[in-house]
């Protein structure tokens, strides 16, 4: 049997069906699942994922209120059986106000993902950018598919994804256990810390991080607007780009999957082989 996820929906998210979707491109069986139903039921999927969008308008901070939802409790439950969980864009800033990525100090809030920074204004901003898989593939639920060091182009679009702390080696820890899950990059896979390469000013490039055991995944951008190789803008820099214009016209080829895929193929992966 396929192993099942669930779609975290509270009021605000805007990616759910389209995140749903991605899931089952990749063999999952994935539906949503609504804040205000009970809780208790959550126990019976194989994973989870909090889709982007802006949970309670991102009143307070983006993901604070959704943060304080007894579901949170729930899903931290089962995060600790080694189920894995995906914070997408929101979803990130939701795991992030939880205290369950980077998850060094039991569930206090270590780092924040504050409004971007030196992006020539300020506000939301989209784009599209690329990451560098910057942990060993084995390590994480969501690069279990992926080649160390892998280049994938990929969509951003937030106002609050500049991972700081004010605790300054908390990056140093996340480095060094092999947390840290992306990083921005250039096309060739340079690491660059100025814009546009590193789109909202996060510190040291970083776009993912991940608690100590690898299950718990806050992201900021969004795979699941990656996940066909038809959604890959021709104008990129890079393979991927190059692989979208050949297919111009080919049905089966605009079909396949894009870089984003990879992100939901590892978390079957990794259900698959490490529960």
């Amino acid at each position: 049997m396929r192993p099942s996820i669930c779609v975290i929906q509270f009021p605000g998210v805007n990616c759910e069906y389209e995140t749903v979707r991605a899931a089952e491109k990749a063999g999952l069986r994935c539906g949503i699942f609504r804040w205000n139903e009970p809780s208790s039921r959550l126990r019976h999927f194989d994973g989870y994922v909090l889709p982007g969008g802006f949970s309670y308008e991102d009143r307070v901070r983006a993901g604070a209120i959704a943060a304080s939802e007894d579901i949170l409790e729930v899903i931290a439950d089962e995060s600790s059986k080694g189920k894995p969980v995906l914070g997408i864009c929101n979803g990130a800033q939701i795991l992030v106000e939880a205290g369950l990525v980077p998850g060094t100090r039991g569930d206090e809030v270590e780092v924040g993902l504050a409004p971007n920074k030196g992006v020539g204004r300020p506000g939301y901003y989209s784009t599209w950018i690329y990451l560098r898989v910057s942990c060993p593939p084995e390590r994480c639920a969501v690069t279990m598919a992926l080649e160390p060091g892998e280049i994938l182009p990929m969509p951003i679009a937030h106002a609050q994804g500049r991972f700081i702390s004010q605790d300054q080696t908390i990056f140093e820890s996340l480095e060094a256990g092999d947390q840290v899950v992306f990083k921005y990059c250039k096309a060739s896979g340079e690491l660059c810390e100025g814009f546009p390469y590193n789109p909202n000013g996060s510190t040291n490039m970083i776009a993912a991080i991940c608690n100590p055991r690898g299950n718990v995944v806050a992201m900021m951008p969004h795979p699941e607007r990656a996940t066909w190789l038809r959604q890959i803008p021709m104008d990129l820099p890079g393979e991927w780009s190059q692989r979208r214009r050949s297919g111009t016209g080919k049905f089966s080829i605009l079909e396949s999957d894009g870089p984003g895929a990879y992100i939901f193929t590892s978390m079957r992966k990794y259900v698959e082989e490490c529960l």
